[in-house]
């Protein structure tokens, strides 16, 4: 065990270091992509990938063996018209399909908002969350520098390109692009989430969770849900700890998106096989993002093989698009399109 110690830490004090040197040039390059020449090599791949209907049943999906080795609400007309009382919220696990440990790489890209999924948001309305509002979950990730911020700055730091119809969520969902959430930072695992040492002190109560926190300042009606890299350290934490994740979120009216990690540091997958199987048990939507870069250089992976490639989010640009970075910012587009569409509908 004491050996084992000195390379933990070094092993932490590296992605930490790795996040925090990358968010610094990351917010460096942000600022300049409105005109910064981007020398990258062109990839074809898969966006959205195959739509799979899930019908409900009892869950068996199991993980691999490890193997041995060394704002403020806006004022927006009312959208729902079948508002489900807050009494019937429920965040105990559903009935879900019959999985494999390796089916989670086939599922795709972006899911099918399921009845449920669309459920737990008209809960969140009807508990007062704010329709248009969504949260960010998670490590340095899950910063505006990388994700999705500059979707609430001028339109000269993103090109939609083919997917003008986006412009539509990027107006509805305006304000929380850019917003650092209080339940995401450098470091952060799924244990982090509920510990108050971690809680910004300014904004949130005493002894009060950073997720706790994050729902009570900004109650949003969504979630991305975005983990993993950081708990190879604490593999036997994750799952209880996911499931608390999607538990305190369900019932406070949060409709939690589930993300797959690109990385595999773990080395057998088994991380995102565990993300796969709760989005499953309790029938939420599951964003396989490790799917999307599939195809790209390096997987979409830096050098460490843990953080995500950057470039500017030029969706009609093939360069930029053979990026980690602008790929996971279309598909949380698409994901906000989709769960959009799909409360109008109901």
């Amino acid at each position: 065990m004491k050996k084992l110690l000195p390379v933990f830490l070094l092993s932490m004090i590296g992605i930490l270091a790795a996040c925090s040197a990358s968010t610094q040039n990351n917010s460096k390059q942000s600022q300049e992509s409105a005109t910064l020449p981007v020398t990258l090599t062109p990839v074809t791949h898969n966006q959205r990938g195959t739509q799979i209907v899930i019908q409900p049943r009892q869950s068996t999906i199991k993980s691999k063996q490890v193997k041995t080795e060394t704002p403020e609400s806006k004022n927006t007309p009312a959208r729902i018209s079948t508002a489900t009382s807050p009494s019937s919220l429920t965040s105990t696990p559903l009935t879900a399909p019959t999985l494999g440990p390796d089916d989670w790489e086939s599922l795709p890209v972006i899911p099918q908002i399921s009845p449920n999924a669309v459920k737990i948001y008209q809960d969140g309305v009807s508990l007062g969350n704010d329709p248009d509002a969504f949260s960010k979950i998670g490590d340095c990730g899950s910063t505006p520098a990388w994700f999705l911020g500059d979707f609430d700055r001028d339109p000269k730091y993103y090109r939609l390109g083919e997917n003008q119809e986006l412009a539509v969520v990027i107006e509805e969902f305006h304000g929380s692009f850019g917003r650092t959430s209080l339940a995401a930072k450098s470091g952060f695992n799924a244990s982090s989430i509920f510990s108050s040492l971690w809680a910004d002190p300014e904004q949130c109560e005493r002894n009060e969770s950073p997720i706790d926190c994050e729902y009570r300042v900004h109650r949003p009606t969504i979630a991305f849900i975005m983990l993993g890299s950081n708990d190879v350290f604490h593999p036997d934490d994750f799952e209880p700890q996911m499931r608390k994740i999607i538990e305190t979120s369900i019932s406070k009216g949060v409709l939690p998106i589930l993300s797959t990690k690109a990385d595999n540091v773990e080395g057998d997958g088994r991380i995102n096989a565990t993300i796969a199987r709760l989005a499953s048990d309790y029938d939420i939507p599951l964003w396989n993002y490790w799917r999307a870069v599939q195809d790209l250089p390096d997987q979409g992976l830096q050098e460490d093989k843990v953080h995500i490639t950057w470039a500017p989010n030029r969706f009609d640009d093939p360069l930029a698009m053979s990026r980690g970075w602008p790929i996971r910012n279309l598909n949380a587009l698409q994901i906000l399109d989709a769960i959009w569409k799909a409360v109008n509908t109901q």
